[in-house]
């Protein structure tokens, strides 16, 4: 009994293919379709267990060679080492548990959608039932307030309208009809005779037979998505991973050899093995998995600060190297609140000021400002809209709400603007009748006593059917017969503002002498017409200024909405996201659906603007994106969103109107629905990226130079310049801090103005591993010099060649960190003094060295002797080698 395309049937024929009718069904019926469909709730798929969930954390190659090392390091008595090691692991695991754990959070928040209980009728009998016994075929009564417990196709409707912003992104209420809709590819929000499921009806009541249930309904299909779209890597994991495989394999052979060499010269095996053992722990950066967690989390604080909160800390870096952001429209680029820009009164233009639902904005004609008070004809359609009107403008503090239709709110909005407020205007106009608004007559009208004891019907509603009705004009507060050039300039004006995107409804008005006559007879002609009102979902200033600095900063907007074609593209050009209308920057979703995967990736890049979508299509314009080679991030907030945020490269929800399934789906929530806070995460992701590639290029090169330095000693015959215990106190002197220093190093001053990284670039490239070896290679020759010189003045003391070699190596490093704070500028240009963690990292560091060095009870257990003032300034001067030889490269570049 399924069927995709219910909005095509007519209503006798959905209750045939059904087997059902307007009286409901049997208990005995209901009973044999929850055996064949189920309950109606979302269902999950079945949990992985908690422990193999963290277990899985292991399977990383870099984890199973830290692993690796906090054995051998407990083996060769370096428990501090092993301990320091294992809390890595665990975290990296707990990281990684966490991340995965959420996705079950996610489809609890998505159950919350769905409404506890639905009125029904069954066996002609009107009751109250969980909405999760709800079964095809049952009959649902919906009333103004309602939450929709199930897919359902309408056959009663009284003025409903149903808010679907969850599933169609739209900012409007969509009217429901009964009538069939032609077109199988009609989208969600074009199916005004439908019903579905989380889903909320603000305004009317209606009838509907229940079509689906539980996985479904729309909202199901969107539950699966999310369970079935899998996350991917981001390019700092798959980076990372690449080069724990690289540095591991690499480094462990060179260790292997180092520990045969040294034997076939004869050098006692116990002492290379604990040599090879102990070159292997320190060459291995077990402290890189925790430079990148603390840089990453550190980034995460700074961006908390500029109101983005990551989730998952990788997503940090990702968004660093985006190179498209796909945004919706409602809420993200424009305030989620309608805002009446335009009234056409008297034959005049007026424009109005103010955003938004704060009733505060001025009234202008040529730039001058109108008092509405002392103009009869402005106040009066002022009037009408605040007196024709079923919602409430409340205020909660220093906010604004609108309590009932958007549409309406706003008109309440645009009044108070002029000093008319509803609950006075009422007083000395009660209504005495009504004729609510129905997506036939697509008018809605109320019938007041005037002060002067007058009886009077004012209409709003569509332009094409109200202003047929009407004969006349009111124009300098008095009435006149519509003329022809009248009509003209109404449907010009009409027309102008439809073009801008503007949502338009007409006033009227007609005075009732009969007090009896509240019916559509009565208003049907000789309407007065008074004017037109032009209102949008008003675009967010900073977000102009946000897309503009996405594109300075290399990065593409795309704007993805449920809203029509020319509502988009109106707003994109007033947004700046387009420069000027055109069709062949826009696609809608029924194009979409014409169009195969490949027609799609072959266009995509052209592409700004997407209307009329649907959560599929969205996925797969995300997917098509990936294809072509972007990083991409999409913002949302609505249900209807969280599958592509969550295939997306990063995922950004809503932190104000985001609903819980997409904040969960996303990897990073704005908190003040800020799209220019974005800019901010960019800007502070590249920075993170930035600290992080100084940080591997400061721990790899030194520990390039520290295997170089025992592998060339072994192949030119001289004796070990570095004793077992001397090089695991260097790993923890120069990979400590330092490192963890560079990790909170500011941005460079040009960060926002190169275009994106490219995510396919190793952090391993071809150029950096030249680097690695250089200046390891020159700190390798510097160690073995003054090694060997000190060897050649006193062949018979090596603890004190050993202690300036020693001292050598670790001196050359914690000067080197000063050249890794950039990879194309000067020190000098970057400012010495501008990372002052850094300087106490490389104090701190050097206090440590000395320490061993210089203590007489420490000399032992590390295999040292005492120097004087001449051989420290003899280390100085050599370890300025490596931060001289990198600063001149930098020159030459």
């Amino acid at each position: 009994m399924t069927h995709d395309n219910w909005h095509t049937l007519e209503v006798e024929k959905v209750l045939e293919i059904l087997n059902t009718n307007k009286a409901g069904l049997s208990e005995k019926e209901v009973n044999n379709m929850l055996i064949e469909y189920g309950s109606n709730e979302l269902k999950e798929k079945k949990p992985t267990p908690l422990w193999k969930m963290f277990l899985r954390q292991f399977e990383s190659f870099l984890i199973i060679i830290l692993i690796v090392a906090t054995i051998i390091s407990a083996l060769i008595g370096e428990v501090t080492d092993a301990i320091v090691i294992l809390i890595i692991v665990v975290l990296n695991a707990l990281l990684g548990f966490i991340q995965e754990y959420r996705a079950e959070k996610a489809m609890k928040a998505l159950k919350k959608m769905v409404t506890p209980v639905a009125l029904v009728v069954r066996d002609g009998k009107q009751m109250e039932i969980l909405a999760r016994d709800l079964v095809p075929g049952d009959i649902i009564i919906i009333e103004a307030g309602d939450r929709i417990p199930a897919d359902a196709r309408l056959f009663e409707v009284t003025s409903l309208q149903v808010d679907e912003t969850i599933l169609t992104g739209e900012s409007t209420p969509v009217t429901k009809s009964i009538h069939t809709i032609s077109g199988d590819n009609a989208q969600l929000g074009d199916r005004k005779n439908m019903l579905y499921m989380g889903t909320n009806a603000t305004y009317g009541r209606g009838k509907a037979v229940v079509v689906n249930t539980g996985m479904r309904t729309e909202i199901g299909k969107i539950a699966e998505l999310i369970q079935v779209e899998k996350e991917e890597k981001t390019p700092l994991q798959l980076n990372l991973e690449q080069v724990g495989k690289q540095l591991g394999i690499i480094l462990l052979l060179i260790s292997a050899i180092i520990f045969v060499i040294g034997a076939l010269r004869g050098i006692e095996i116990l002492q290379m093995f604990l040599t090879a053992v102990s070159l292997a722990v320190a060459a291995i950066p077990e402290g890189l998995p925790a430079v990148v967690t603390i840089t990453l989390a550190i980034g995460l604080k700074r961006m908390a600060k500029r109101n983005a909160i990551i989730r998952k800390l990788p997503a940090v870096e990702t968004l660093g190297c985006s190179t498209v952001i796909c945004s919706d429209k409602t809420g993200t680029l424009t305030r989620n609140e309608m805002t009446v820009q335009r009234i056409y009164v008297n034959n005049r233009e007026i424009f109005v000021s103010g955003e938004g639902y704060i009733p505060v904005g001025e009234f202008y004609f040529n730039n001058e400002i109108v008092d509405p008070r002392k103009d009869k004809d402005l106040e009066l359609i002022l009037k009408i809209g605040a007196l024709c009107n079923h919602a409430a403008l409340e205020k909660k503090e220093s906010n604004y709400r609108i309590i009932g239709d958007p549409t309406e709110g706003t008109l309440l909005v645009v009044a108070a603007k002029a000093g008319i407020l509803r609950d006075e205007v009422r007083k000395k106009y009660p209504r005495i009748g009504e004729i609510p608004f129905d997506s036939e007559t697509k008018y809605m009208v109320t019938f007041h006593s005037t002060p002067e004891n007058e009886k009077i019907a004012y209409i709003k509603g569509a332009p094409d059917v109200v202003l047929d009705m009407c004969s006349y004009i009111y124009e300098n507060n008095s009435e006149r017969t519509l003329t022809d050039n009248d009509i003209k300039n109404i449907l010009d004006m009409n027309r102008n503002m439809a073009d801008d995107a503007l949502r338009i409804l007409i006033m009227a008005y007609k005075k009732i002498p009969d007090v009896r006559e509240f019916t559509h007879d009565a208003i049907k002609n000789n309407l007065v017409f008074v004017g037109l009102v032009g209102m949008i979902d008003s675009p967010r200033e900073d977000a102009k200024l946000a897309i503009q600095l996405c594109r300075s900063a290399g990065i593409r907007p795309v704007m993805i909405t449920g809203d029509h074609k020319l509502t988009a593209m109106a707003v994109a050009k007033d947004m700046g996201l387009i420069k000027e209308k055109s069709d062949s920057q826009a696609l809608t979703g029924p194009e979409l659906d014409n169009m195969s995967d490949e027609d799609l990736e072959k266009v995509v890049d052209n592409i700004s603007i997407y209307a009329r979508t649907s959560s599929e299509h969205k996925i797969r314009i995300v997917r098509a994106l990936k294809k072509r080679g972007h990083v991409v991030a999409m913002t949302g907030d609505g249900v209807n969103d969280a599958p592509a945020i969550k295939s997306s490269d990063i995922g950004i929800a809503m932190g104000i109107t985001g609903t819980d399934v997409t904040k969960e789906a996303s990897d990073m929530i704005l908190i003040d629905d800020n799209f220019a806070s974005i800019v901010s995460a960019v800007e502070e992701g590249r920075s993170i990226y930035d600290n992080i590639r100084k940080s591997i290029k400061y721990l790899l090169s030194c520990n390039v130079g520290e295997v170089l330095t025992i592998f060339i000693a072994m192949i030119t015959n001289l004796p070990l310049p570095l004793l077992p215990i001397q090089i695991l106190w260097m790993n923890l002197v120069t990979d400590g801090l330092p490192a963890l220093a560079l990790g909170v190093d500011p941005a460079e001053p040009d960060v926002m103005k190169r275009p994106p990284r490219d995510s396919r670039e190793r952090i391993l490239s071809k150029k950096m591993l030249l680097n690695f070896g250089f200046i390891g290679m020159v700190m390798c020759i510097a160690t073995l010099l003054i090694f060997a010189y000190n060897l050649s003045q006193n062949s018979q003391d090596i603890t004190k060649a050993r202690t300036m070699a020693f001292s050598v190596i670790v001196m050359s490093q914690l000067f080197y960190v000063f050249s890794c704070r950039s990879e194309r500028y000067p020190l000098r240009k970057i400012g010495i003094f501008s990372n002052k963690y850094l300087i106490i990292a490389v104090i701190s560091s050097i206090i440590l060295q000395v320490a061993p060095v210089n203590i007489p009870v420490l000399q032992p257990a590390f295999g040292t002797t005492s120097i004087g003032i001449y051989d420290w300034i003899v280390i100085i001067l050599i370890s300025l080698t490596a931060f001289i030889f990198s600063e001149i490269v930098k020159i030459r570049k």
